[in-house]
């Protein structure tokens, strides 16, 4: 039973890594884009990527629970709890960096009440606030994947380590 645990942890993990992956595959494209083709580009992630999102917290969860069946001290312990790290910080990373470029690209688009509430966009930006320049937003949202697909390979690499221990 645990090792199929372990298996199935690695599976969701690595179901995490793709999107941030795809994103990163797709940078050098989008970077030779001009403002309203990136803007309209922006707007595909939507609902795809945010239904492929949830298997981060899945792996967060998964791999949690890994680090609490996995003697403590032992090499294996240490590599599942550092791929819990990279776990957790892929999520800081998007809820800090990720989630407010998202709002921004997504404020005008017809989207439902849940995904309204997740993306925040029923929220107002402050009277009279500059707007960033579109450029400085892009190059926000792509570097935070750039971080966010090099935690998540990280984080199942010495998963699989872990895993082959």
């Amino acid at each position: 039973m645990y090792v199929a645990f372990e298996i199935l942890t690695v599976l969701i993990v690595a179901c995490a890594m793709a999107p941030a992956l795809a994103h990163v595959l797709e940078l050098p494209g989008k970077m030779r884009l001009d403002e309203p083709r990136y803007r309209t580009v922006q707007t595909i992630y939507h609902p795809g990527f945010t239904i492929a999102g949830a298997a981060e917290p899945a792996g967060i969860i998964a791999t949690f629970l890994l680090v609490l069946a996995t003697p403590l001290g032992s090499t294996r312990f240490w590599l599942i709890l550092l791929a819990l790290a990279a776990l957790t910080f892929m999520q800081l990373i998007f809820w800090l960096v990720t989630q407010p470029v998202n709002r921004h690209w997504l404020r005008e688009t017809q989207l439902s009440g849940s995904a309204k509430r997740f993306f925040g966009t029923e929220s107002h930006d402050a009277a009279g606030a500059a707007e960033p320049h579109w450029k400085e937003l892009r190059s926000r949202w792509e570097r935070s994947h750039l971080m966010r697909a090099a935690a998540a390979m990280l984080a199942l690499i010495v998963l699989t380590t872990a895993v082959a221990l």
